[in-house]
């Protein structure tokens, strides 16, 4: 595993770079690389290289990266969770990619895992060059997002709570000062913008040093225009979406409509999984089983 940067915007993103061990992807062109980012507010060592691994040994790179703000990537203010910012990371890494040596520049994968398993939708339909796209426990529809974290976080209070912390943050900004921090994630009724009861010892266990529970409370003002799903029906390549039927975070369905808006090109796996079963075992292992046999499939 190699400790690689690119750049991105005016900041450099870190990434880890694990080459193939085998040769079973190796074609005239060179190997299929994986893409790979970590979800609402993580970093790439919570959990993911088991991930990054599986791919490597199984004839593939994996490019595993950090976004701008984020773990060992530069770039300011730190924690805050863009969508914009964090898509335009996805696109520098696809560059950084192509160039690396023995890289198949088009046989890249794109693997997003909740947030970022949103963020490759448009980044896929933006670059026709991608030759498969996997979205794992994906955030499809800030909205319907929204709408579920409400009903388990404490209902109009939690609205309230996060408009009024997000617009203390924003302002903030406006004036040049430090951002308002809140945590990612915390119990029903506190200030997290992820409420979920028990969530906190939980992601303690998938999470690596590098991870830290605070984002800029802005975060959730924008969470709601935050909409993949209308990306669906431009993604051109295979794609492979895993959803869990129990998730109590990104709503199942809107994961079933994004298949539905893309058609045959889309295949759908579902998992008696909750949001964060997919980063621990057994999870973890039927997810990775399953993204492997539809990449051999479609590379």
């Amino acid at each position: 595993m190699n400790e690689i940067t690119f750049t991105s915007g005016n900041d450099q993103c870190s990434a880890w770079h694990l080459p193939a061990t085998s040769d079973a992807f190796t074609g005239a062109g060179g190997r299929p690389c994986v893409i790979m980012a970590a979800g609402f507010g993580g970093t790439r060592d919570n959990s993911l290289l088991g991930y990054a691994e599986g791919f490597a040994a199984a004839g593939m790179d994996a490019l595993l990266f950090d976004y701008r703000g984020f773990g060992a990537s530069g770039g300011s203010p730190r924690q805050l969770v863009s969508v914009r910012r964090q898509r335009q990371d996805y696109h520098a890494a696809l560059a950084a990619a192509r160039r690396l040596p023995g890289v198949d520049p088009e046989r890249i994968v794109l693997w997003g895992i909740s947030y970022a398993g949103g963020h490759v939708v448009p980044v896929t339909a933006q670059d026709k060059r991608i030759a498969a796209t996997i979205s794992l426990t994906q955030a499809m529809d800030g909205i319907a997002i929204l709408a579920q974290l409400a009903r388990t976080g404490g209902g109009l209070g939690y609205l309230v709570r996060a408009t009024v912390h997000g617009l203390r943050d924003a302002s903030r900004a406006l004036t040049g000062r430090r951002p308002h921090l809140v945590p990612m994630i915390g119990e029903p009724g506190s200030n997290a913008i992820i409420p979920k009861e028990g969530g906190l010892e939980l992601y303690r266990v998938i999470a690596g040093p590098t991870w830290s529970n605070d984002v800029c409370a802005r975060a959730a003002l924008g969470a709601g225009f935050n909409r993949p799903i209308t990306s669906a029906s431009r993604v051109t390549c295979p794609w492979l979406v895993q959803i869990g039927s129990i998730d109590s975070i990104t709503p199942p369905h809107t994961g079933r409509r994004a298949v539905m808006k893309a058609g045959a090109k889309a295949e759908l796996r579902e998992y008696p999984f909750d949001h964060l079963d997919v980063y621990l075992s057994p999870g973890q292992e039927q997810a990775l089983a399953d993204q492997l046999d539809f990449l051999r499939r479609t590379l």
